[in-house]
């Protein structure tokens, strides 16, 4: 399924949140990604509309199983750009703001290359 560049962002953030708080809720994501309220609401609904998340009575969010393989495929992508990127000498914080950019507009084959060379060097 092809999602917009910031469904998949939201994807990502939700599922490192949860890794790192047990239970997100959308105010995480606010401060995670320092939107504002309304434009967060806006993305949950989107994305509990299209089948990407659930959210329950208390406000919170689950990834779907649809959700959770797009925010773990977006996750895969960052972290191998952003150890590739350091490997090459980029500041961490620069390597990270790039493979952000990155994660999303490679194609799987370029992806898989520098996937396959990063993997050889550890």
């Amino acid at each position: 399924m092809n999602l917009y560049e910031s469904a998949e962002n939201y994807l990502e953030t939700i599922l490192i949140l949860r890794n790192r708080l047990g239970e997100v809720r959308s105010i995480d994501i606010v401060g995670e990604l320092d939107f504002s309220r309304p434009s967060v609401s806006v993305a949950m609904k989107k994305l509990r509309e299209s089948g990407h998340i659930d959210m329950d009575r208390d406000g919170h969010i689950t990834l779907t199983e649809s959700g959770l393989k797009i925010a773990e495929s977006v996750y895969e992508r960052h972290t191998i750009l952003s150890d590739f990127l350091i490997s090459l000498g980029v500041d961490e914080k620069i390597a990270a703001e790039d493979a952000c950019r990155m994660e999303h507009m490679l194609n799987q084959q370029t992806f898989k290359k520098i996937r396959d060379h990063v993997e050889r060097k550890k």
